[in-house]
This record gives structure tokens, C-alpha cells and sequence, in this order.
């Protein structure tokens, strides 16, 4: 964990201006900054940056967040990278644990060494006839070979000597380049390859793809695990296609690399590729991050199935409502590089926009047969072992469904399927209600419009959370989740651990909490400068407003309790309120709230 007192130091250390500008032209508009939008396509600038909030805010597609935030959509890395890098760049030491700082300096040379070896390999590329006509012939040119480093691995034993004078170095077989047998003897894992070099979003090399030319067996070879390569947790292409991906708001995952690199030479540049297996739940994750929709494309053979098939699998416990998952098998026996190739680039655009499978249905058409069974051996639902069958093959599949209401959706398709009410098809696969989201409160009331009293307290508060000692949370109505909101700024404050200097820093602190949706929600519509004297009026205001109410819901309770008659305390009470309610006038709080 990093402290949170690190994070907001860091947050009040860098300029998020400087940050966002390190990847994106800002041009001066008024107090803020303003540019087209880097996460979705546009011609007119949506794209601000409060310098003074330290915060940034699309009006176009609503992305927002802090100096972090930003690092971690536009790079698309977790909170620990982001503020790893935004560390360095202000030369701030991140306090890990002893044993991650040992990992990251084991780490450093063996990058350098691998990034050596992407260099030596593309240097072969260029006295290699062979493997410079094997891309010619896929269509390869200069430039795309360029920008995905591909190289060539010559045909000897120890071709790697002339990079590595050190051969012996132990270095060399920890991050996967040279491999030693049981003899002792040393030698190049890749040899007479094509190379295709597997980046993180840092862009250091970290792996390697090699893949035969003529026929040879496997037809590719990956790096094994190292320290530096976990192949469930990588996948090729990604900091190529990243800009792609954010301006169509898509990504195709394909089975090789070639796909990849073949598809982008044609334009088609939102690709990736899993790495010689299934894509996992933790790509799927990443990528949703970066995309609303995934299409996975895959060849229609048998092995093609099997990875459709756990692709679905995998993205269940993914799933968010409002994001896409889709399956594309391509037609007849063509790869996606081949088909683009042979068809144009407006027939694939037409087979991903029209021609893939949404994820629901492919779920329900595969329960009608069991795993790894063709089509035509389905269940017959014609009877009622053929109907239990079917929930039996749906129950471990819908149990894992996190997305609320589109596995209500499935569930009601499986249910007319099996000839059974949703409920009953619930309580048989032990279906619990899910919540919105991992950290949404309860909520046992409607949420208030953003016109409400407590909404207008909460947007004043993120402003100026130190007045929250004013406020009084026991008039506030402690069920809404705004109110939830507002007691934990309270709290905070009270006890000193909520940062000034800020929205970026205030959205940090919330991070993972159930309110930083409803923060950032807020945050992202109050991008403007306020004046601080209406503010504090409107506050006010506000306060006033809430007792104005208590008092009548008080007036209104004793007034119905004066029919069976009032006690003198109560008579005196009710006097007191009325009292009250006069001298306040028929003003307060009225209107400005």
C-alpha cells in the first residue's frame, strides 16, 4: 500500500497541467487550459484542465479526475504505476514495502538487457533476406515494421554473442533469452525467427514473440515467464493501438501476432493479442478500462471455438452494464490479416459492427449444448431432462455474471429456455441480488435531484469541505447517499485527514470509497470558477433551508397530536416553533437552494 499522506503530497508536488500537457497540446482559455479530448474522437475542444482544482474534465465524453486519474486512462496503468511515474518525475521516492523495492531494482537490468536484444534483432531484420521478404510478402511496410520493432533472431546456436559479450551472464537465461541444458551448454531460445517484441504501457520491452518462417514447429515461441513477463497479464500491441482505442471507444482482440501487426498496416490500428493463451480475466478488466467495447475475433475452427468459449468465461465476472462484450468468428477459413487483406478494410469494419455476437447471446445459444459439443448435439428442450440439463450448464455461468442488470436479462432468456419463472431459475443457481457497483452503499430511498439540499451542500462542501463544521448533520436525512457523503467529509475534517488544494486531491482521498463515484459525478460538473462569497451565501442559505424544514416537520407532529390535546410542555413547544417559523420569514432558503 502507499500511504495516503505520500498520495497527497505527490498531488500537491506536481502540476497537472505540466502532467496532461506531456501528452496532449493545451492552449490557454481564460483561467483554465482547454484541447481536443485524448479519449474520444473530436473536432472542436471539449477538453479542459482547472489548473487551480488541479483537475481535468471532458464536456464531451465526461472523463475527469486528478494528475493520477489522468496518467492512469490515458496509459491505461494502475494507481501504483501512475503514481510511480508521476514520482519520478518530480523526484519523490515512492514508500513501498522493502521487498517491491528489491523487485523493481532486480527488475531495471534485466529491461535494459531485453531492450538490447530488441535492437540486435531489428539490426538482423535488415541483412535477413528471408525475413524481409516473408513481411513483404504479408504487406509489411517500413514504418509499421518500425513501430512494433519487429526484428529477425539469425539461425545459430549463439547468435545473441555479438549483443551480449557476456554471454555467460546470468542475466540472459533470467529473462528468458538464452536457455542452458542439462549439459551446461548455453544457446539463443530464438533462432531463425521472426521477432515481434511484447512492450508494457512504459514501453520497455518485456518479452518476445518469435515465429517460424517457412514450416517448424511450434509456429510461435514466446519468452517464458520471468521477472519481468507474466504472459496472463500482457497482451501484444496494446501501447501501439492505446490512441486507437480511445478514439473509436473499441478494441478487437485477435489470436496472433501477425493480426495484429497486418491489421494495422491496413488502418485497422484498435488491435491486440492475447499471448499464446486465453485471454484472461485480468485483460479483460485492463481493456474494459480503456474501452465500452471488446470484440474478440477468432478463427472459426475448432481451436477457435474453444478460445470463443473462454473468452465468454473469462469476461463474466468483468462484465459492467453499459460496457460491450461481443464474439466475431470469421467467415469461412481466412484470419482477420488475411481477410482485410482480401476483402477491403470496409467489409471487416462491416463483420465488427454487424456480424459479431453479442456475449448474451452467444452465453445462451452455448447452454443449449454441452461444453465442447457442436451445434447440432444440443439438449432437447423439448423434454424435461433436456430442460434441467440446460440450467445445470447455465447455473456456474450465470453465478458468475457481475454485471446486475444485464444478467437479469440472461437469467429471463435461460429461464423461457428451460420453461421456468427468472425466480425460480434464481433460487436454483442461488442468485443474490447484486448491487450497482463492488463499493455502492445501500440505498433505501430515492436519490435526490442535483437541485436538492443536500446535492447543492455536497457541490458547496467539495469546494470548501472546511465549512462542513457548520453544518448540521443531524437535520440532514442520514439514508440518501449524498448525506453519507457529507458526514464523511465532516469526519474527515474533524480529524484532520482531508487534504486542501484542491478537486484532484479531494477525488484522490475518496478513491475506492463509496462515495468517489458520487464525488467525481459532482466534481466533473463544476469545472468553472465560483465566487466565494455567493458560495458562502448559498451555504448559508442551504442551512437554513434544513432547519426551516425541521421546524415544520416538528409543528406538523405536535399539530396532529393536538387533536387528543397537548400537554403544557408541548403547548409551550409548539409556540416556540411557531415563533420560529415566523421570524424566519417565508424566505429562507427558499429559492437559492
Amino acid at each position: 500500500m502507499i500511504p495516503e499522506s505520500f498520495v497527497q503530497e505527490l498531488l500537491a508536488r506536481v502540476d497537472i497541467v505540466d502532467v496532461v500537457e506531456r501528452y496532449v497540446p493545451l492552449r490557454k482559455a481564460g483561467a483554465n487550459y482547454s484541447a481536443c479530448c485524448p479519449f474520444h474522437s473530436e473536432k472542436t475542444p471539449s477538453f479542459t484542465v482547472s489548473p487551480s482544482k488541479q483537475f481535468y474534465h471532458c464536456f464531451g465524453c465526461g472523463a475527469h479526475g486528478s494528475a493520477i486519474g489522468f496518467m492512469m486512462q490515458h496509459a491505461g496503468i494502475g494507481f501504483i504505476e501512475a503514481v510511480e511515474d508521476l514520482a519520478s518525475s518530480v523526484g519523490l521516492q515512492v514508500p513501498h514495502e522493502e521487498r517491491n523495492r528489491a523487485e523493481r531494482a532486480k527488475k531495471a537490468p534485466l529491461t535494459e538487457l531485453m531492450a538490447r536484444a530488441m535492437r540486435f534483432y531489428r539490426e538482423q531484420l535488415k541483412v535477413s533476406e528471408k525475413a524481409v521478404d516473408y513481411f513483404k510478402r504479408r504487406g509489411v511496410s517500413g514504418e509499421i515494421a518500425a513501430k512494433f520493432g519487429l526484428g529477425y533472431a539469425p539461425d545459430g546456436w549463439q547468435g545473441l554473442e555479438q549483443a551480449f559479450p557476456d554471454y555467460a551472464d546470468q542475466a540472459l537465461v533470467e529473462c528468458g533469452l538464452v536457455i542452458v541444458n542439462d549439459q551446461g551448454r548455453r544457446y539463443d531460445r530464438f533462432r531463425d525467427r521472426v521477432m515481434f517484441p511484447i512492450l508494457d504501457q512504459r514501453g520497455n520491452v518485456i518479452g518476445f514473440g518469435g515465429r517460424v518462417i517457412g514450416e517448424g514447429e511450434p509456429k510461435y515461441l514466446n519468452s517464458p515467464e520471468t521477472p519481468l513477463f507474466e504472459k496472463g497479464r500482457e497482451l501484444y500491441g496494446l501501447p501501439q493501438a492505446r490512441k486507437a482505442i480511445q478514439e473509436t471507444n473499441c478494441v478487437i482482440v485477435v489470436e496472433g501476432y501477425m493480426d495484429v501487426v497486418g491489421l494495422a498496416q491496413l488502418g485497422v490500428e484498435n488491435v491486440v493479442a492475447s499471448l499464446g493463451t486465453a485471454t484472461t480475466g485480468h485483460n479483460i478488466h485492463r481493456l474494459l478500462k480503456q474501452a465500452g467495447r471488446i470484440v474478440f475475433c477468432f478463427d472459426r475452427d475448432s481451436a477457435g471455438d474453444r478460445a470463443a468459449r473462454r473468452a465468454m468465461e473469462n469476461s463474466l465476472e468483468h462484465l459492467e452494464d453499459g460496457k460491450q462484450i461481443d464474439i466475431l468468428q470469421m467467415p469461412g477459413n481466412q484470419d482477420p490479416d488475411e481477410y482485410v487483406r482480401e476483402h477491403g478494410r470496409e467489409a471487416f469494419d462491416g463483420l465488427i459492427t454487424a456480424g459479431a455476437t453479442r456475449l448474451s447471446e452467444y452465453l445462451v445459444r452455448e447452454v443449449r449444448k454441452p461444453v465442447g459439443a457442436s451445434i447440432d448435439q444440443q439438449f432437447n428442450l423439448a423434454t424435461a431432462e433436456g430442460r434441467a440439463q440446460l440450467v445445470q450448464e447455465a447455473k456456474p455461468l450465470l453465478q458468475r455474471i457481475s454485471a446486475p442488470i444485464l444478467r437479469v436479462q440472461i437469467t429471463k432468456a435461460v429461464a423461457d429456455l428451460a420453461r421456468v419463472s427468472q425466480a425460480e431459475l434464481e433460487a436454483e443457481c442461488g442468485l443474490k441480488p447484486l448491487t450497482r457497483g463492488r463499493h455502492a452503499p445501500a440505498q433505501t430511498k430515492q436519490r435526490p435531484a442535483p437541485s436538492s439540499v443536500e446535492h447543492k451542500l455536497l457541490e458547496i462542501l467539495l469546494h470548501k469541505p472546511e465549512w462542513s463544521a457548520r453544518l448540521p448533520l443531524n437535520l440532514i436525512d442520514p439514508e440518501l447517499i449524498e448525506s453519507a457523503a457529507l458526514t464523511a467529509i465532516a469526519d474527515a475534517i474533524e480529524h484532520g485527514e482531508l487534504p486542501s488544494g484542491g478537486f484532484g486531491l479531494m477525488l484522490e482521498f475518496f478513491r475506492g470509497t463509496p462515495h468517489e463515484a458520487l464525488i467525481a459525478e459532482i466534481v466533473a460538473s463544476m469545472v468553472d470558477e465560483v465566487d466565494l462569497g455567493a458560495l458562502e451565501a448559498v451555504f448559508n442559505d442551504a442551512i437554513a433551508h434544513l432547519r426551516q424544514v425541521a421546524i415544520s416537520l416538528e409543528i406538523k407532529r405536535l399539530s396532529d397530536r393536538a387533536k387528543g390535546g397537548l400537554s403544557l410542555e408541548d403547548r409551550q413547544r409548539l409556540t416556540e416553533l411557531l415563533a420560529q417559523k415566523r421570524s424566519a420569514g417565508p424566505s429562507a432558503g427558499g429559492g437559492a437552494v
